[in-house]
């Protein structure tokens, strides 16, 4: 591949730096014949649902990047992998994203846009976002489409974290809650089997009494032998 090759699909143009113009082409993917000098890469109004691992890996040069107004549910770990140090401006908006792995947008320094995704505000979201530069002209766009605590939907995520609400102390909450749910039903089926041990034994040991009971006295055999002498 040429230094200024252009998929055909896209349209190239050379201003110190190719930008390329892939906008409303109904890409269903990221296009791999990308030039590597490409500086401006515009993918915004496609069908893109899926944002794989090292996806613009070999465009060392590339400043702004563009995949809003798409269908992408899912960016996958290391995505923005080989352009973090370059990238200026990344634009995820009007998709369909609820959530990020941890490290999407690790040592990213470009102003990130993510409005209008219908995002799930918990504590992974909280932590996604917790070293990113939100681009301060969209950033109380981001809302909490659902949430962890219903009363903070619809509501900015950053007026909320802004508030002191530790969305990683309701996880913690949770799971506490549902460690001791499990040790309780623990508790209560081992205590049940006690008890059903014990009422079982003392019905076995109360048979074997009664068993006991009908068996005929050692007295009472005696008896019977000597009167059955004394015929003799």
């Amino acid at each position: 591949m040429t230094a200024h090759a252009c998929p055909k699909i896209c349209h190239c143009t050379d201003r110190n730096g190719m930008v390329v113009q892939c906008t409303s082409r109904n890409l269903e993917t990221v296009p791999s014949n990308l030039p590597k000098d490409t500086v401006v890469l515009l993918l915004s109004s496609n069908r893109i649902r899926h944002i794989p691992k090292e996806a613009f890996t070999d465009l060392h040069r590339l400043r702004e990047l563009d995949l809003s107004h798409n269908a992408i549910e899912m960016v996958e770990d290391g995505a923005f992998q080989g352009i973090s140090e370059a990238l200026r401006m990344l634009d995820l908006s009007n998709n369909h994203l609820s959530s990020l792995p941890k490290d999407t947008f690790a040592k990213l320094h470009a102003r990130v846009r993510l409005s209008h995704n219908p995002w799930h505000c918990e504590c992974s979201l909280q932590e996604v976002l917790r070293e990113l530069r939100l681009d301060p002209e969209t950033v109380n766009e981001v809302s909490c489409y659902t949430s962890v605590q219903e009363e903070y939907v619809g509501q900015p995520v950053i007026q909320v974290l802004d508030s002191g609400i530790n969305f990683c102390n309701f996880h913690h909450k949770t799971t506490d809650v549902a460690m001791f749910v499990a040790m309780f039903c623990w508790f209560s089926m081992v205590t049940a089997y006690i008890i059903y041990y014990i009422k079982h034994n003392q019905e076995d040991a109360r048979r074997h009494m009664e068993y006991l009971k009908s068996l005929p006295s050692t007295s009472h055999i005696s008896k019977d032998y000597d009167t059955a002498s004394s015929v003799f």
